[in-house]
């Protein structure tokens, strides 16, 4: 079965698995394998398939199992997993990628923070990305990483009261989350609930 025979139904509930479960994404893409690279359209211009699903959550484990089964790897899933070198190489083949956006319009930024590895977001800083530091504030609170909060707040993040698609601060995340560490930075930076 090919991409193309498959439902726009079918597709949605594999990208919306390919968030957060593991299992059923095993299971659905044992069934059909085609589901693979099959993108769901969410609005104009809004494309994402289960490895874009997995990278703007930081679902790891999903997003390496997609990789294992020969889905080709992108600059936002490198960034999530923390691969510094493919993510040079992305930018070095095409380097307006350091401003990219990958599903939901969602920035190369805030993938970066996901994996809490600031090496990442440093050579997205070098190579000209300035746009997403006040979203992946929230990136960094929810990989739980102090180091890229830090790193975001001395490159260019600033407001602190963001709120995330729950319409939550960062400290309410980082408070819900129980993270001292994450709480003493942002209510040393003045934020609030």
């Amino acid at each position: 079965m090919v991409a193309s025979e498959l439902s726009p139904e079918v597709i949605r509930e594999f990208v919306i698995a390919a968030h957060f479960n593991f299992d059923k994404v095993q299971t659905m893409l044992a069934d059909r394998p085609s589901l693979l690279p099959a993108q769901h359209q969410w609005g104009e211009g809004d494309y994402e398939d289960g490895l874009g699903a997995a990278a703007h959550v930081g679902n790891r484990r999903i997003a390496e199992f997609l990789l294992a089964q020969g889905a080709p790897l992108t600059i936002f899933a490198a960034a999530m997993l923390g691969r510094t070198a493919d993510v040079a190489a992305f930018l070095e083949a095409e380097p307006s990628l350091a401003n990219g956006q990958g599903a939901h319009r969602i920035p190369i930024l805030f993938h970066a923070a996901l994996s809490g590895d600031t090496a990442v977001a440093e050579l997205l800083h070098a190579r000209g990305c300035r746009e997403g530091y006040d979203g992946a504030i929230h990136a960094a609170i929810m990989s739980g990483s102090a180091d890229m909060l830090n790193w975001l707040l001395e490159h260019g993040a600033t407001d602190l009261q963001a709120v995330n698609y729950e319409g939550k601060s960062p400290l309410k995340k980082a408070v819900e989350m129980n993270n001292v560490a994450l709480i003493e930075i942002l209510k040393s930076r003045g934020a609030v609930e």
